[in-house]
């Protein structure tokens, strides 16, 4: 379907238990045992952390168990609470794993600046290697997203497109993107979509960056 020329309006200590054999969050757990290890070291309950945090204590549980999927705004509080980067939630998970299979349709969902608009972002993945931090996403845009090409962080970007066509802004230039079509650019530069043309639309979003830099 197309949408052209859309325009944005633009306490007790909890002890942690291991997933369920069947539960597929292999990352989750990951950056359930790294809140909970850390947590631990600063000598905080669950209570303390949660507090600090501004979640419940219900949900730090969960996150903490692996059984839930935290936005990247509940890390960033959580980093903050426990001083640490949010890269430190990760290390485990790179250091245990020398590859990331994740199924289809799974992923870690994730909110950005472009979910406030509509645009749906899985994390497929983490890699951190020394000063380098790689953060592989599936995007999708539908009905419901809008044109928003206001993303600038200090990175670069690599987009390849798996389904529908939009018109894709960086900088002064744009580039009419369909299936099979690809982008590599500097992201300090202004960068989104400018024209979402045939809907639904799928790429790939693979964002190198140093840990700590942030869109």
């Amino acid at each position: 379907m197309a949408a052209k020329g859309k325009r944005a309006a633009v306490g007790k200590k909890a002890k942690p238990t291991p997933a369920p054999a069947n539960h597929s969050g292999v990352l989750e757990a990951a950056i359930g045992r790294e809140v909970y290890t850390f947590r631990r070291k600063h000598g905080m309950t669950v209570v303390d952390l949660a507090r600090l945090a501004k979640l419940s204590p219900g949900m730090l549980s969960k996150i903490e168990n692996g059984l839930t999927s935290p936005s990247l705004a509940t890390l960033r509080a959580l980093s903050t609470a426990l001083g640490v980067p949010v890269t430190a939630f990760f290390r485990r998970f790179e250091q245990h794993t020398d590859a990331t299979f994740v199924r289809a349709g799974e992923g870690l969902v994730i909110e950005r600046r472009g979910t406030r608009v509509g645009h749906q972002y899985r994390l497929l993945g983490a890699g951190v290697r020394k000063s380098v931090a790689v953060e592989p996403y599936l995007i999708t845009l539908t009905e419901q997203s809008e044109v928003f090409p206001l993303f600038q962080h200090d990175s670069v970007e690599f987009l390849y497109v798996l389904e529908g066509r939009m018109r894709y802004r960086h900088g002064d230039k744009t580039y009419l993107l369909g299936p099979g079509d690809s982008l590599f650019f500097d992201a300090n530069a202004p960068h989104g979509p400018d024209e979402l043309i045939a809907l639904p639309i799928r790429f790939l979003a693979i964002i190198s960056q140093t840990p700590g830099a942030e869109d």
